[in-house]
């Protein structure tokens, strides 16, 4: 592959991962809201914290390439986004709403890997030494991400599993287990 041509991807990827990170900004907030778990809560605070970091180096980045970063959607996290949104709505048990949060944040959290993934790679290729290192560095937290939130799904899914959803009131007529939310 030529040079300019991997120059020209490589740049659509970062505007493309550059979107996800800033729709991310916006989605986190309502995951915090929506988590009834206070470690899940807590994870995604600290994610949320960590994802305005990758904007910056993103940024940062751009600034060095004499590009800008605007100008695309990322279409893939604006359908995750969605499906998280989705379930949310839906308004599921505390446990399984929990469960299905995780499952969201794993799906954003492996797609964000592929993509940097692949920015990392093509960086290095183009001999983009310090865009490599930042979008290593971000790959990685990326990485320990999914990794706590696999955690926390271990705990959580349990819950989950041992809730009742259809425990009678007495009256015959199903209920669903809840607890209030913050």
């Amino acid at each position: 592959m030529e040079t300019n041509r991997l120059k020209h991807l490589y740049v659509e990827e970062l505007k493309d991962l550059y979107s996800a990170e800033n729709q991310m900004v916006k989605a986190l907030p309502k995951m915090i809201k929506a988590a009834t778990s206070e470690d899940l809560r807590a994870g995604f605070e600290e994610h949320l914290e960590q994802t305005k970091g990758h904007v910056s180096r993103l940024e940062e980045i751009f600034k060095a390439l004499g590009e800008s970063p605007k100008g695309k959607k990322c279409k893939g996290m604006e359908g995750l986004i969605k499906e998280g949104g989705e379930m949310i709505e839906e308004d599921p048990a505390p446990e399984e709403l929990d469960a299905g949060l995780i499952s969201a944040a794993q799906r954003v959290e492996h797609y964000e890997i592929a993509g940097y993934g692949c920015v990392s790679t093509y960086a290095k290729l183009l001999g983009e030494d310090e865009a490599e290192s930042l979008l290593r560095e971000t790959l990685e937290e990326e990485k320990k991400t999914d990794s706590k939130l696999t955690e926390l799904a271990e705990s959580i899914n349990l819950e989950a599993a041992g809730s009742d959803e259809s425990e009678e009131e007495g009256n015959g007529t199903p209920r669903k287990t809840k607890t209030a939310r913050a």
